[in-house]
């Protein structure tokens, strides 16, 4: 029976330093290596939930292909489907060229109106310009002369502002341009 009782003592003693020896070397190994093994786990973890997602969507097409072609009434009705889909998207790009044709119709007679107006008003003696924008008032040819004929101001708007020159310095803001000043050069 003594024999049976110190089995009983010694086995925990020899257990608990089964585990100190694990304890030590699980440590040292987590302590070496732990971010490494835990990236690992994480990409390994990753990689299975992106295969199992393909997985089923390669299983979900196999029943789908395996009940499309049990069911060939789903297959026509589907063909005519897509068939009605692309007529009806073939209708709608008709419609789009027949109104591009239509417009592109507009503009060609637009500028052979424009034209014959510039050949009229050529043959008048009048500003072609002038006459295919606007239309004037005055139908009826008047004697011209060059002192009877007043100069029209522009009613355009000039390019850049009258008040500001950047090369005199004023009108604006504090920097100004002044030259640099005279004495021996360095180069």
């Amino acid at each position: 029976m003594e024999r049976d009782g110190e089995q009983l003592f010694t086995r925990p003693a020899l257990e608990t330093e089964g585990l100190r020896v694990l304890h030590a070397t699980v440590g040292s190994l987590l302590a070496t290596y732990g971010w490494y093994i835990l990236f690992s786990c994480i990409l390994l973890y990753v990689v299975i939930q992106k295969l199992s997602t393909r997985l089923r969507a390669l299983r979900q097409r196999q029943l789908e292909q395996a009940e499309a072609a049990i069911e060939p009434d789903v297959v026509v009705k589907r063909q005519e489907a897509l068939a009605a889909a692309r007529l009806r998207m073939q209708e709608e790009l008709n419609m789009q060229v027949e109104k591009h044709k239509e417009k592109l119709r507009q503009l060609e007679e637009e500028r052979r109106r424009q034209k014959i107006e510039m050949w009229d008003s050529m043959q008048e003696g009048k500003s072609y310009r002038g006459n295919a924008r606007k239309p004037q008032e005055d139908d009826a040819p008047e004697p011209s002369t060059s002192s009877a004929i007043p100069k029209r101001k522009s009613d355009k708007k000039p390019l850049r502002g009258g008040g500001y020159n950047p090369l005199t310095g004023e009108g604006g803001g504090t920097c100004s341009w002044r030259p640099g000043r005279r004495g021996p050069s360095g180069g």
